[in-house]
């Protein structure tokens, strides 16, 4: 491009231009892919910036560089709130997701007529609501996500109460789907959030505490359940047990109102230094916008183009059809026999501290090895793929055995998951890229767990061999075969983007509006990370 063609475009540039020559050309070498701003500098318009550039404009000359010691506390108490706004959330999240797995052992099966399939059907139109609700996705992008997250929660909160309420299996049928349509976003929201306030090594730091609210879910949920069926009332326990999750999530529901930021720009725990602060280290450290709020149609084409979609996507396709197997396991506890619902919940719980220690073994891992992540998936998943062929051949007689092979299966195959999820939002860069990407693995994961649920027909109890086939073949052998295939193609993308860098050093960036145009960093562009030839994927 000549100099008096990158001249008149200065100015001009805006997304429709970029989406008519932004198409991405394979030609066997995902490495030659070329967009309208692989330039040096890149120059775009300032309603394509960052949404914190206006903010920067007005607070970043005058706020001086932080200090070690600064940065140090800043640290501290920016890591302590954001991971406490996000994990709490999370956890009360997955809380609502396992209600009904517990319920089911506390009378909720003969008070509303729910049967084996009857109940896996309702867990299937949870995920119907789920990728229903994947729509909502477009509001994340519009619309203030502190509000938006409030919003969620509070109507999540009365669905959660409005199952009392239900005397029929139709009833659960709906309020489940409605759960799901509510839910489908939120995951995606405490991503989003994290990425804005901390740092790469601040993310990969907290990982643990996070994802392991996932994963440990059962702990606090299964000492409540036990707890009711301790209890003596009029009211029947699973009432009860809704009640109580539902109260949680009201009271949570208060905090984030008060306290969930939509961007740091507005966070009421932080004064204006800090904002700033926090800014620079996070665009520094991730080479990323902070926030968006235009939809580049151009960036949608071109997560739909990049084969790593694709491979994600197929990844949680396979790999969550076995995620039923968590909420289908009091039932198979009571299968197997010799244990109650008081010793189920029991279980469960040592099932879920188990696995969140695994969790913090994984991502401490990769926080000190951070290009491991798909050796990694390998590596969590092979206890599932061995304990799942267990269960399937061991005697049904040899009950303890059984119960031990369940536990191993069950919990761990989550911690793939989470690796995964969080590469997929890590590995591509452009707010609209990122949010189409997460649309389409949260509709994988729905098409799974619409499909999952129905892999355990009554017909096929106590043993669904059927089911644990399925797990065995498509979401404990291929699945993990994916996550190295996406290894080696990022791995050979960033041999050719550090050998640019090595060559050129950084690139620029320049912000055009009325006034004329300002040099910025160039994570303020909301670049993709196809045409950000400096991007560098993490492994």
């Amino acid at each position: 491009m000549s100099d008096n063609n990158s001249s008149e475009k200065v100015n001009e540039i805006n997304t429709d231009n970029i989406e008519k020559s932004s198409s991405i050309e394979d030609n066997n070498n995902i490495n030659n892919i070329k967009s309208p701003l692989t330039l040096n500098p890149k120059h775009i318009s300032s309603r394509d910036a960052d949404i914190t550039l206006a903010f920067m404009e007005k607070y970043d000359a005058q706020t001086p560089e932080i200090t070690p010691a600064e940065e140090k506390k800043l640290a501290r108490k920016i890591v302590t709130i954001i991971l406490l706004l996000t994990s709490i959330t999370n956890l009360l999240l997955y809380s609502d997701k396992a209600t009904l797995s517990y319920a089911s052992i506390l009378d909720l099966f003969r008070d509303t007529g729910l049967t084996q399939n009857k109940y896996n059907n309702s867990s299937t139109l949870f995920y119907v609501g789920y990728i229903v609700g994947q729509i909502n996705l477009i509001l994340v992008q519009k619309l203030p996500i502190g509000r938006l997250m409030t919003a969620i929660s509070f109507s999540w909160t009365v669905i959660v109460f409005l199952h009392c309420t239900a005397h029929n299996y139709q009833g659960i049928y709906a309020l489940r789907f409605f759960l799901g349509f509510v839910e489908a976003v939120a995951v995606p929201i405490l991503n989003t959030t994290m990425g804005q306030f901390l740092t790469a090594k601040e993310k990969a730091a907290t990982a643990p505490l996070f994802y392991s609210t996932c994963l440990g879910v059962t702990i606090p949920v299964g000492f409540i359940a036990y707890g009711v069926l301790y209890a003596t009332n009029t009211i029947p326990p699973w009432k009860i047990f809704f009640i109580i999750i539902g109260g949680c999530t009201f009271i949570w529901t208060v905090v984030i109102f008060f306290f969930y930021p939509n961007n740091p720009t507005d966070a009421v725990f932080l004064n204006e230094k800090e904002k700033v602060w926090i800014i620079r280290r996070v665009q520094k450290t991730t080479g990323a916008s902070i926030e968006q709020k235009t939809i580049k149609k151009y960036q949608v084409w071109e997560a739909l183009k990049d084969p790593i979609s694709w491979l994600f996507f197929l990844f949680f396709l396979l790999q969550q059809l076995a995620n039923n197997l968590p909420y289908q396991q009091n039932l198979l506890f009571e299968g197997i026999g010799r244990i109650n619902n008081l010793d189920s919940t029991l279980v469960s719980v040592a099932s879920g501290g188990f696995a969140a220690i695994c969790c913090f073994i994984a991502t401490t891992f990769l926080f000190f090895y951070p290009n491991f992540t798909a050796f990694s998936v390998v590596f969590w998943t092979a206890p599932c793929f061995a304990a799942s062929i267990a269960v399937v051949t061991i005697n049904w007689d040899e009950k303890i055995a059984l119960l031990a092979m369940l536990c191993l299966a069950s919990p761990l195959f989550g911690i793939p998951w989470i690796l995964m999820f969080s590469w997929n939002s890590t590995s591509c860069s452009g707010y609209t890229k990122k949010l189409t990407r997460n649309a389409m693995i949260m509709v994988a994961y729905s098409i799974a767990n619409i499909i999952s649920p129905q892999l355990w027909q009554e017909k096929d109890g106590p043993r669904y061999i059927p089911a644990w086939i399925v797990q065995i073949v498509l979401s404990f052998f291929i699945a993990p075969l994916l996550a190295l295939v996406i290894w080696f193609i990022l791995n050979k993308r960033n041999k050719v983007r550090k050998q640019i860098v090595a060559n050129e050093g950084d690139a620029k960036g320049f912000v055009s509006d009325t006034d004329g145009e300002i040099e910025v960093d160039i994570a303020n562009l909301d670049l993709t990370d196809l045409e950000n030839d400096r991007f560098i994927y993490p492994l």
